[in-house]
């Protein structure tokens, strides 16, 4: 074996051979993927990162190597030094290295393995948890090894990027003071300081405010962050961001720079040139409002339609429409107890055109409303638009029944139905209406074969793929626990916009701020904001918050200061890099682009982490266990 590693060294990577390396002399290393046996030649296929390559082992060479090819078995680690030839008639188009293969002049086993417990293939049945707790083997696998690869030049280029730009790279603390606010953190007995604790940061977001108070003016850092919060599949407990912080600058000049790295990342990882799309990668933008209107959340898919159509105003002007269950809404806006405001009760419908609706049985419209039902939904009204002879009437529907013709007509009109289209309806408190409505059209999206399913794109991708979208100018505040008083939407360093500063002692439901969010195909890349970097203004945004004077200073005294130390006028954004690596490699789960990624209950099942610890260790944090 010392001969391979000290003398033999490794020319190629088992993916790179070609018909111009027929002739030459290589030696290769990697892992036995498959070995088949024609009785007077064995043949072996090498597998590395880079890919495979055929291995030839036959009797007749000298020093004979074709022992240890007749020994070898899955997984086994060889060295091979050989001589590469042209595979004539017998070429594998489902290999790069199809066309040649090597004749083994000599060879050793660095580690003969024990069979593995799964196949090493992309197509395997084997269950998650199982790759999980074997996960140095399922990282064999050559997809999840192109996603890591890919994710490094993601990294290679987000730096490079930046670097371009001006901005200074510089690590932030990961154990932080634990602020009110945001998403639950972890914490951390600090042994040295008994029963006081660490919180593990959520973000760097206050530290690179501090970097643009102290004058480093472009910040950048792909950094390391922790929520301890309920997982699904686009959530970890740990995960990474690109973090970015910003002096002297609008929100455009935000938008310039993150869309200059994003037509770069598809540019060179996926040979996808974006400003065929959008002329001086620009990307389009749509206010929060126009988005919640339309689709229910701030992270619409615009591949396809089925767009909402909100029919509050309708319903009010004509009183109901003759329909029981709208009336109360109307007599809410008489009665003056109705205010738009506020978080009132809201009617939304889903227009399903006519060739989608005839395909949908009379069980499956049920299952409909039985998937509403789980959101919190009381039900899912619906009408079949009838034909023009009968006024468009809608029929096989009890709010048919009794419903005015003027106001069948106006929501027809309004949602551009025609015959034979099926009305969706949802109505009841805003949040519920918006979350059942966006998660409905996501659903039947699905359902008809709008949305692409992941993996299902050609391998030359086309432009029309990706449909990116900046949500912009939504509201500082909302509603806290049961409408009560006024929280941060986002957080409260967030800058209102200047003509809605007039709004925050008298109706701060209405002030607008610089706050962004960029969408791609339904998924938030990421986010950011323009922060506040005027003491007066953020003292008022307390106020609304009901964060007086030395609560605040309790809580934020420390950056507060440092506003008050000259700071400049800054903003930025934080791009989740596991979603984009998510994205570009079209994997199912962010666990797919995670090396040791934890399971839907945080737990790495590899390394048996979390686990239990000592009382001695316990006592020495001054800590007890309640469990």
């Amino acid at each position: 074996m010392a001969r391979f590693i000290d003398e033999l060294k490794r020319t190629h990577g088992c993916g790179a051979l070609r018909d111009t390396n027929v002739g030459d002399e290589v030696v290769l290393f990697g892992w036995v993927h498959s070995r088949r046996d024609h009785g007077e030649l064995i043949f072996i296929d090498l597998r590395d990162r880079d890919g495979i390559t055929q291995v030839v082992f036959d009797p007749s060479v000298d020093g004979n190597p074709f022992a240890i090819g007749d020994q070898a078995r899955g997984e086994w680690v060889l060295g091979i030094r050989g001589r590469v030839r042209s595979r004539g008639g017998n070429v594998n188009d489902k290999l790069a290295t199809g066309r040649i293969e090597v004749l083994a002049l000599e060879a050793t086993v660095f580690n003969r393995a024990e069979t593995p417990v799964f196949s090493i293939e992309d197509d395997i049945d084997t269950s998650e948890e199982k790759r999980l707790e074997h996960r140095y083997l399922d990282l064999r696998r050559p997809k999840l090894q192109r996603s890591l690869m890919t994710r490094s030049r993601i990294y290679h280029h987000t730096r490079s990027h930046f670097h371009d730009h001006g901005f200074v790279e510089v690590e932030t603390p990961i154990f932080v003071k634990y602020t009110p606010g945001g998403a639950r953190n972890f914490l951390v007995p600090a042994r040295l300081n008994p029963g006081s604790f660490y919180a593990l940061a959520e973000s760097p977001q206050l530290f690179k405010q501090l970097l643009m108070v102290s004058g480093f003016d472009r910040y950048i850092q792909i950094v390391k962050c922790f929520r301890d919060e309920d997982l699904r599949g686009d959530r970890q407990p740990e995960f990474t961001q690109i973090d970015v912080e910003m002096s002297f600058v609008c929100q455009d000049d935000i938008f310039g720079i993150i869309e200059k790295l994003v037509v770069r990342l598809w540019k060179e990882l996926l040979g996808v040139d974006l400003a065929e799309r959008y002329p001086g990668g620009v990307f389009p933008r749509m206010q929060f409002d126009e988005s919640m209107r339309r689709f229910g959340n701030d992270k619409p898919d615009m591949r396809f339609g089925l767009e909402h159509v909100d029919l509050t105003e309708l319903v009010i002007e004509h009183s109901g429409g003759g329909i029981a269950m709208l009336t109360p809404i109307a007599e809410k806006f008489r009665s003056g107890a109705y205010r738009r405001d506020l978080p009132e009760e809201i009617v939304k419908a889903i227009r399903i055109p006519a060739a989608q609706a005839a395909g949908m049985s009379r069980t499956e419209i049920d299952r409909l409303e039985a998937f509403v039902k789980q959101m919190g939904a009381k039900g899912l009204a619906r009408a079949k638009v009838g034909p023009e002879s009968t006024g468009f009437e809608w029929q096989q529907s009890p709010m048919g029944k009794t419903a005015t013709k003027e106001f069948v007509a106006a929501a027809n009109a309004a949602c551009g139905a025609v015959e034979g289209d099926l009305l969706l309806f949802q109505f009841g408190p805003e949040a519920m209406v918006h979350t059942v409505m966006a998660n409905l059209r996501l659903h039947l999206g699905k359902k008809f074969g709008l949305i692409p399913q992941v993996g299902a794109r050609s391998a030359t991708h086309e432009t029309g793929d990706w449909n990116f979208l900046w949500v912009v100018e939504p509201p500082l505040f909302e509603r806290g626990d049961e409408g009560k008083g006024w929280v941060a939407a986002h957080h409260p360093f967030t800058r209102p916009h200047d003509q809605s500063l007039g709004h925050l002692e008298t109706d701060p439901g209405k002030v607008l701020c610089y706050r962004y969010d960029l969408v791609l195909n339904g998924v938030e890349l990421g986010g950011g904001s323009i922060r506040l970097h005027d003491p007066d203004v953020q003292k008022r945004v307390f106020e609304v918050l009901g964060i007086g004077q030395e609560q605040a200073q309790e809580k934020f005294g420390f950056l507060l200061q440092a506003l008050r130390s000259g700071a400049p006028p800054h903003g930025g954004i934080a791009l989740g890099l596991d979603r984009l690596a998510m994205l570009l490699t079209e994997s199912e789960s962010l666990r797919d682009v995670i090396a040791f990624p934890k399971t839907g209950k945080g737990a790495d099942l590899m390394t048996g982490a979390p686990a239990g610890v000592t009382a001695e260790q316990l006592a020495e944090l001054k800590v007890r266990s309640l469990v």
